[in-house]
């Protein structure tokens, strides 16, 4: 009797870690959509930081929208820009600023190494100042968390790297 009655715990405990696992890769896989969008013309990169959201945008109606991190209170821009670089598992080297606040920080962080906040790709905006990048805490994607830089999920950030070109036209606004 006890036997059945563990063997039946242990296949409703299998039978609910399935379905949520489903659920969550379901969750996980649905970070950007299809939206109604205008005002930019097609193949633009529009930040809307209040919102937290990055639209590429697709014709003169519809834009992809990926959420994002954006810049901390104090630390956010507003602006235009252009994509001037487009780099695969970028290494990082920590500015001044950063440096200042996180002193034991190295100097540089390899690409690629699960300790570079740069994650899987970046584009390069404002002379290297500034990037679109992919992350290695996605927990950090919603919030305002950066020094300026915009934040994607490594996957959404993939998507985006295949989609622009040196020379995008880049829009931050509030």
């Amino acid at each position: 009797m006890s036997q059945t009655i563990i063997k039946r715990a242990a296949l409703f405990v299998t039978f609910v870690l399935i379905w949520a696992l489903l659920a969550a890769a379901v969750a996980h896989s649905a970070t950007r959509n299809v939206v109604n969008f205008s005002g930019f013309a097609p193949g633009s990169i529009v930040v809307k930081t209040g919102e937290r959201h990055l639209y590429f945008v697709i014709d003169s109606k519809r834009a992809l929208r990926f959420p994002v991190g954006v810049g901390r209170p104090g630390m956010a821009w507003t602006g235009q820009a252009r994509v001037e670089g487009k780099y695969i598992a970028p290494a990082w080297e920590p500015p001044e600023d950063i440096r200042r606040d996180h002193p034991n920080l190295p100097e540089l962080i390899p690409g690629g190494d699960r300790n570079n906040p740069m994650g899987d790709a970046a584009l390069t905006l404002r002379g290297g100042e500034y990037a679109i990048h992919g992350t290695n805490n996605p927990a950090s994607i919603g919030g305002f968390v950066s020094y300026g830089c915009i934040r994607m999920h490594n996957r959404d950030i993939r998507e985006l790297y295949r989609m622009v070109d040196i020379g995008t036209p880049v829009f931050v606004e509030e």
